[in-house]
């Protein structure tokens, strides 16, 4: 519990981190994510002016990116008047126009800060940041009063939200006007104590392509998840999206890939390609807009045509096949939404069809294979790949491409297959270096990059 003593703190408010700047002033409060912010408000003869909603400067003294998308404003003629307690499923900025107001906030999401109470007085020089999930309550102190407030997501009648008796003795809030002289709603005065609310769950981190390599790795790290393949959810129709609540998610990582590299450059392929690659990922993109999702998208080294020996996170795209194109061109959109994480990785290797399991096939069935020599590049284990995302997602690090792969020395395919031969117990001079000229000699198979290797580094915006 973060309140004083037994779970309660009235107007107490702790400084730590607080920015100031020309603008906005951002304070902590006894109740995670509830957020209280100063406003300057100049005045003059003619009465005053302030901001009450500047997102740069917002953001800048630490108030959440949150995409308000609608306006509301409620005006009390009488002292008095008492909403709530409501925890609703989004994220709210609410600020008084005129009068002034008494605030009551609950802590309603499930964890240890469930119950936790904070009061506080609001003019209008203050707003209040509420995080989906608190409950939150106002009562007017004058007179002709109104506030305003932004949310993040669209009201709708259906919209359900958790609901809390002002006058449960177990909050022990100190109202100002007594709630038997307050004018109330009938449906504030029939909701249940704080000893029958359940609790509000978290937001949902969903995953898209779960049945694939990297899908199958992130289902292990990530066991709470609402995960789909293709037989739940087709990322590659539009209608799909309409059916999702998205309410329920905060993150969406999309695992579903077209990866048939060589099938790719076929008419067909190039189809297929190009519909799950690319316009699936405009369908995730524009959902995480609309509902200001945080994306998760799994890129490849194949966007670039492999000259450099080793590439940034910022090195332009330059594919060379229809499959690097489709996801240089995945990227693009990615990139358009502001929360998003792309998260470039090379040869991945996990649960399913892949080079290392091939090998170990090769190596206990006798075959001798020739293996190409002049592609380097670094292995990326799915476990290394979910790992890395789950990380990101909990640290709250900033939005932009990661390079991640499994680490140490860049090698080439036929120096891979060696160690996989000499591991299984095998003898590595079975494998036979070949050039990728000689070995694509009479095939049809796609162009690969030379240099596969991805530079270890942080994010590019």
């Amino acid at each position: 519990m973060v309140a004083a003593a037994e779970g309660r703190c009235r107007g107490r408010l702790r400084h730590s981190g607080a920015v100031t700047m020309s603008g906005p002033t951002i304070v902590e409060t006894p109740i995670a994510g509830l957020l209280m912010v100063s406003l300057p408000v100049p005045a003059d003869a003619r009465g005053w002016f302030k901001e009450n909603w500047q997102r740069e400067k917002m953001v800048a003294a630490g108030l959440p990116d949150f995409g308000p998308v609608q306006q509301n404003v409620a005006f009390n003629p009488a002292a008095g008047t008492t909403r709530g307690i409501h925890a609703e499923p989004w994220d709210k900025l609410v600020s008084v126009a005129t009068g002034r107001v008494f605030g009551a906030w609950v802590d309603l999401r499930a964890g240890d800060g469930f119950g936790t109470v904070f009061t506080m007085e609001l003019g209008p020089e203050s707003a209040v940041f509420v995080p989906r999930g608190v409950g939150n309550a106002y009562q007017t102190l004058e007179d002709a009063t109104s506030y305003i407030y932004l949310v993040n997501d669209h009201w709708s009648p259906g919209a359900a939200y958790v609901g809390l008796s002002p006058a449960d003795p177990a909050l022990a809030v100190e109202w100002p006007i007594p709630l038997d002289r307050a004018v109330l709603s009938a449906k504030d005065l029939k909701s249940p104590p704080l000893s029958q609310v359940r609790p509000v769950a978290p937001r949902r981190t969903l995953i898209v392509g779960a049945n694939g390599q990297v899908g199958r790795a992130l289902r292990a790290v990530l066991p709470a998840a609402v995960a789909w393949g293709r037989d739940e959810f087709d990322v590659t129709d539009p209608a799909a999206y309409d059916d999702v609540d998205w309410r329920q998610y905060d993150a969406v990582i999309n695992a579903a890939a077209y990866t048939a590299v060589d099938e790719a450059e076929t008419d067909q392929g190039r189809r297929d390609a190009w519909r799950v690659n690319v316009h699936a990922t405009v369908n995730l993109a524009r959902a995480a807009l609309t509902h200001n999702l945080r994306l998760v998208h799994v890129s490849s080294d194949y966007v670039f045509d492999g000259s450099r020996e080793e590439h940034q996170v910022d090195e332009p795209f330059s594919p060379l096949g229809v499959y690097g194109q489709t996801k240089a061109a995945a990227d693009a959109v990615v990139m358009v939404v502001p929360r998003h994480y792309i998260v470039r990785t090379s040869w991945v290797i996990g649960d399913g069809h892949n080079f290392i399991a091939t090998m170990q096939r090769l190596a206990r069935e006798g075959v001798n294979p020739s293996v190409v020599d002049d592609q380097v590049g670094r292995l990326s284990h799915t476990e290394d790949i979910a790992t890395r995302i789950v990380e990101l997602l909990d640290s709250g690090a900033p939005y932009g491409t990661y390079n991640v792969t499994s680490g140490g020395a860049p090698k080439s395919w036929y120096e891979i297959a060696r160690d996989v031969f000499a591991a299984e117990g095998h003898d590595p001079d079975r494998v036979t270096p070949v050039s990728t000229a000689a070995y694509s000699a009479g095939k049809s198979l796609a162009p690969r990059p030379r240099f596969s290797t991805l530079a270890e580094s942080g994010s590019a915006r």
